[in-house]
Formats: structure tokens, sequence, C-alpha cells
């Protein structure tokens, strides 16, 4: 998960802090300090992930790409200059181009706003950008939410109570929200020195950037892991008492799979799983990246160890798998992630089998598996890929509402079919548009017209519309709109 260092560099960083009647420190000298600080631990326990720097005042600055080069991002924040007034909302347009240009909109990133909490002041400050947010046009649209997913992290150089003698805090706290609330905001406790600030990025470092270490077993070898990114816990939302779901830190290989057969299934998050060694020596190599695994530990440097299923891994990866990885993917919590598999507890070795599920030459495979009962590809499914399919689909209801009451079946056959569609896609408006035009279609009734004609599409009407309302009486989908029995009933038969 990529990480965005977003540095405030305005006049107010600049403010003094006395140190213990010592020398002066500007807040931004404690904000350096703890960037440091975070920067030396993720050398050390998070060499793969990317990072880049930005500064920021009224203007932005990309100050190092993304990089796994920490050393290089620390010589930057030593350089920093001095700029003008504080403009937040220009700094997260910024971050928005950045992370876009490079990963997309699809990967996760994680988002540490380093600041002093000051607003700036007048046009472009974070006051008068959250006042504006609701008379904007959408050319000028405030940047969050992001278009990628994001975990905001507002680490203020400043005590709670500082901010909270302005209105600094509940701007701030607005300002997670309206980014998804998945973050936090970070201030320091007591008096403001390098202690404290250091207990701030410490903070920061244990909430998001811990390292998750695990036991990898398979068979009888096991070896000690670590998974990057950290596994997040997830929430069911089927559950009656919905209940974080954590990853277990004892990882075990249970079996092996054809990569064909599990394909390209749909996947909460994806992790990369690597050995961490036993001695120095394997330990240099063994948690770098592919391009560091070269060197092997040589014959001597193993002699006279016990088996190390890390041995097996590191060896392994550098033999056979130059440029891949050791991965580990996160499937939604149940009996069957992937349809296509069964239950995952009814996986089991071949030998098991009363006869090879893949035949005596790999010729077949017993995947996917096939349901107790065969389902029939007669069924009517409504697809709308095209505006002109569902087009035709209103017409079919508005020519049988036309006749009848001698098509009140066909007519509710149909607009039933067109309910439970609009429903499973969430087509609400589909569902009162519709609604209107029936009743547009009872008031266009001729004289002639038969008395039943204009009670049923009333009732229909009237019955689209509170299923459009989401009430759960009368927009479940398995429910059925029945004709309203009237005394002038002639349906046909």
């Amino acid at each position: 998960m990529p990480t965005v260092v977003l540095m405030d560099v305005s006049l107010s960083m600049t403010r003094p802090v006395s140190l213990d009647g010592s020398e002066e420190f500007q807040r931004k000298n404690l904000a350096v300090h703890g960037l440091n600080m975070l920067f030396e631990h993720m050398a050390s326990n998070y060499r793969l992930e990317f990072t880049t720097l930005m500064a920021f005042s009224s203007l932005w600055e990309l100050l190092v790409p993304f990089t796994r080069d920490y050393n290089a991002l620390q010589e930057a924040l030593s350089n920093l200059e001095d700029y003008d007034k504080t403009c937040i909302e220009s700094a997260l347009h910024g971050v928005s181009n950045v992370v876009q240009q490079e990963w997309g909109s699809a990967c996760p990133c994680q988002v540490v706003l380093v600041t002093d909490g000051s607003l700036g002041i007048g046009k472009g400050s974070l006051r008068h950008s959250l006042l504006t947010l609701k008379q904007r046009g959408d050319d000028k649209k405030f940047p969050l939410p992001f278009p990628f997913p994001t975990k905001l992290f507002i680490m203020c150089i400043a005590n709670a109570e500082e901010l909270q003698m302005t209105d600094a805090m509940d701007n701030l706290e607005e300002l997670l929200r309206i980014s998804g609330g998945d973050g936090q905001i970070f201030t320091m406790e007591g008096p403001l020195c390098m202690k404290s600030v250091q207990a701030l990025f410490g903070r920061l470092i244990d909430h998001a950037y811990s390292p998750f270490h695990a036991v990898l077993h398979c068979g009888n070898l096991s070896s000690d892991v670590q998974v990057f990114p950290r596994p997040e816990p997830i929430v069911v939302d089927e559950e009656v008492e919905p209940m974080p779901r954590t990853v277990s830190t004892d990882l075990e290989i249970v079996g092996f799979i054809e990569i064909a057969d599990i394909s390209s299934p749909p996947v909460i998050s994806r992790h990369l799983v690597l050995p961490i060694a036993v001695n120095k020596e394997v330990d240099e190599v063994g948690t770098g990246t592919t391009d560091e695994l070269e060197e092997e530990p040589s014959a001597s440097q193993m002699a006279g160890k016990s088996p190390n299923f890390c041995v097996l891994l590191h060896g392994t990866w550098v033999r056979f798998l130059k440029k891949s990885n050791l991965m580990m993917s996160l499937f939604e919590p149940g009996a069957e992630p992937l349809p296509w598999l069964g239950k995952i507890s009814h996986l089991g070795p071949i030998s098991e089998a009363a006869e090879n599920p893949y035949g005596e030459d790999d010729s077949k495979s017993p995947f996917p598996v096939q349901p107790p009962v065969k389902r029939s590809y007669a069924q009517n499914v409504t697809v709308w890929i095209k505006a002109s399919g569902l087009q035709t689909d209103v017409q079919k209801i508005l020519r049988n509402a036309r006749k009848l009451p001698d098509k009140t079946q066909t007519f509710y056959k149909e607009l039933n079919r067109l309910r439970k569609a609009a429903l499973a896609f969430g087509f609400w408006e589909l569902l009162k548009v519709v609604a209107d035009l029936l009743e547009r279609e009872c008031t266009l009734l001729p004289d002639s017209a038969h008395p039943d004609a204009a009670f049923q599409l009333s009732h229909a009407a009237q019955q689209l519309k509170l299923a459009s309302t989401g009430d759960s009486q009368h927009s479940a989908f398995d429910h059925n709109i029945v004709p309203m029995h009237t005394d002038f009933s002639n349906t046909e038969k």
C-alpha cells in the first residue's frame, strides 16, 4: 500500500518552540524529526512499500516521487524551504494527481498529512473550502473523497487544547469525514518537544505501520514470515452481530491447486509474504526484494544448521521465481468464497479420491464444480445492455396496458419482470417513471374503454410507487404485483 507524505511548509510551521531553555526549534523541526523516525521504521520493516514526499503551502510540490529509497526521502526533508500561507485543498488536488498518475484509481493508498493545524486565511483556507462545498460546479469539485481507496492520517504538531481553542479541530474532523472516515487525527500530548513528537509518530506507527509477523507452515516445515501490507480486519455485513474478522498469525499451506482452476477470483486484498531468516547471513537477503535475492547463502553458512523452511522458500524464489513473489490473496469469509471450487472444506488431496480427478494424463479438470441441480438456461433473465432493450420492455408493458382487461395476465407478467429487474439493479427511478407512465395511460383511456382498465392501471402504478420507496414490505424481490379484484374483472384464460 503506497504512502504519500504531505508536509506543511507554510510560515506557521516556522513558529518557535522552546525546548527546556535550550535553543529554539521550529514546529517544522519537530515534524522533520517525527518523519525521520517514520522513514527509519519503514526502511527496516516496510522496505517493499513505495513512499513519496510532497510539500505544500499555497501551492504544492513533488519533492521525491514514489520510491523505496528512504535515504532520498530523509535527504529531501533536510532541505525543506519555507513558503507562504496554508492551502490544504490545493495540496489534496496534488495528491490525487500524483497517485493516479502512478497507480491509477484502484490501488489503495495511505496519506500522512503533517501540519500544525493552522487552516490558512481567506480564500483557499480549509475553513473557506469546507463552507463552499455545496456551492461548486463540476469543474471546481473538492478533491475529497479521492477516486482511489484512501486512509488519511492527520499528524498535528500541536496539542488538542491548542486546536480546540479555535475551530481547527472541528474542520480537521470534517475533512476526515469527507475523506471517507477511514483514518485518524493524531495530536501531541503534553508540551511541544522532541519526546512528544516521538510519541506522536510512535502512535501512527503502531496504528498503521506495525509489521505483521506470522508463521507459515507447510507439512512438517515452518518459517517466520512477514506479510506486506498488513492485512486489515473486515466486517461481514450479513451477520446478525457483525464482528471484525482478522487474519491468524498461523498461516498454513494445506494444499496446491492449478492456477488455471483458480482463474482470476474476486479478492478483498493481496499481500506479499516474505520469509524472515533465522541467521544473520540469510536475513541480509531474506527480507529484500527479488532483485536483492540473487546472492544465495553459501553452503558453509548453512552447514550445521537445522532444516529451515526459510531456506527452501529463499532457494525457490532465487532459482525459479526471479521476478515473482509468494502472494497471499484474501477472500470473503464463508464456506464458498469461489463458487466454482465448491465448498473449501470439501477440497482434499488427490490421493484420497477414488480416481484421479485430473485424469491419468492431466487431460481434464474437476473444476468448475457442477451444482447438484442443473440450472435451465432457458430462463427469461432480464438484461439491459443498451437503452433500446429497456425501451422495448417498457413499450411492451404499455401495449398490454392499452389492451386491458383482455391482456391483464400478460400485463402483470411483464410488469413484474421489469419490477424484479429494476430492484435487482437498484434502479428505483425506473419504477417511479413507469408508474407515472401508467397514470398517464389511465388519463388517456377513451370513453369506450372497459371500466376495469382504469382500476388496474391505477393499482399497478400505486404498487410501483410503493416499491420505488425502498420500503421492505413493498420492495421485496420475491413479491409479485397481483391484479386488483374488481366486479368488472375479466382476465384472459
